[in-house]
């Protein structure tokens, strides 16, 4: 009997950043899908009913993280999918910011792998 897994979503601009995480996570078994923008990802979601968690940039072109957590809020099918920002913004209030904003995690870039997957294993 297969075990389904849960997909991961990483949203970020950067296809370098994008590129790193998912061969970190791809080592640690994690299946991973990624989009380029906030609309890519939202368009991910509404086709991808198995996505446990998003890993969210919050510094975007067009939207920003914290526009789309908003978002993803007020969206139905969405609204339970837990998001961790995944941000260089490690000044302090940062962590408050994404939080406040509707994340259920923070990691500041450059990424602390054993911080995020003890992060990721919370919510799948």
């Amino acid at each position: 009997m297969e075990v389904k897994t849960k997909k991961i979503l990483i949203i970020d601009d950067d296809s370098r950043n994008i590129f790193a995480l998912t061969a970190v996570l791809k080592a640690k078994k994690f299946n991973c899908l990624s989009a380029i923008s906030a609309q890519q990802g939202f368009d991910i979601l509404k086709n991808e009913a198995d996505v446990g968690v998003v890993l969210m940039d919050m510094m975007m072109p067009d939207m920003d993280g914290y526009e789309a957590i908003g978002k993803m809020k007020n969206h139905p099918q969405m609204a339970d999918i837990p998001v961790i920002a995944v941000t260089a913004q490690a000044m302090v209030g940062d962590r408050e910011r994404c939080l406040a904003a509707g994340a259920v995690g923070y990691v500041s870039k450059p990424v602390n792998v054993d911080e995020l997957l003890i992060q990721i294993n919370n919510y799948l």
